[in-house]
């Protein structure tokens, strides 16, 4: 069974959100604040955090930050905040996913089976043979889910990885905004501009020497983004 965090300290929306999550089969936690939210990670296996922004003690923003520095577990942000300000800074921290209030909880619970599907095929070794793609220094090991960059490992979060993933097999090949957040979120790409941005510049930053003078992530003006061919 899995098991899912929940952090917000309106109680009544954690409450709803444990019905609507027990009704599908998972285990949940229940936290009220970011503090509270840390120590419950650090004893306990959780595969996913559902949490709010605005909190007191330790706010979501800033246990998402901590939570980064080890952990590359889905987090989806909840927010009363609906500016695109604020959805990017939920996602520039490390966040995999934002969902506005008021929400649908059948929304809500959607995107927690997107989330985890993602993560458990992020952490399975497939069955099949090796399969590495290479570019120059940038290599991919699909089976051990491994990124590495002139031999050091990279560490990226489940979607950054899919999308890299995804460009890397089909090198040259020029994806836009829409076919990428379509191809990785399985949904219509309505309003996902920002969303893929923010990614797409979390993954120059972690596989760039220089991010501004990328070597393998390229955009490629007015149209999309690909990884290169060749290293250049």
């Amino acid at each position: 069974m899995q098991t899912i965090l929940v952090c917000d300290d309106d109680r009544e929306i954690v409450e709803a959100i444990d019905i609507y999550l027990q009704q599908e089969g998972y285990n949940v936690l229940k936290a009220y604040d970011g503090e509270e939210a840390l120590l419950i990670l650090q004893s306990n296996d959780v595969h996913l955090l559902i949490m709010d922004v605005m909190m007191p003690r330790l706010d979501g923003i800033r246990a998402t930050l901590k939570i980064r520095e080890n952990s590359s577990i889905p987090i989806i942000i909840l927010s009363a905040k609906t500016e695109d300000s604020d959805k990017i800074l939920g996602l520039n921290v490390g966040a995999d996913d934002y969902l506005g209030k008021p929400f649908n909880p059948l929304e809500l619970v959607a995107r927690v089976k997107s989330q985890l599907r993602r993560y458990t095929m992020l952490g399975n070794v497939a069955e099949k043979s090796d399969s590495v793609y290479e570019v120059g220094g940038l290599s991919i090991n699909d089976d051990l889910k491994e990124v590495t960059v002139d031999g050091d490992v990279v560490k990226l979060t489940p979607i950054e990885y899919n999308i890299l993933l995804l460009l890397v097999k089909n090198q040259g090949k020029v994806f836009s905004i829409n076919q990428i957040y379509e191809n990785i979120w399985n949904e219509d790409a309505i309003g996902a501009d920002n969303t893929v941005a923010v990614h797409i510049r979390h993954i120059r930053e972690k596989i760039e020497i220089n991010p501004k003078e990328p070597r393998y992530l390229k955009v490629v003006w007015g149209v999309g983004y690909k990884i290169e061919k060749n290293d250049q």
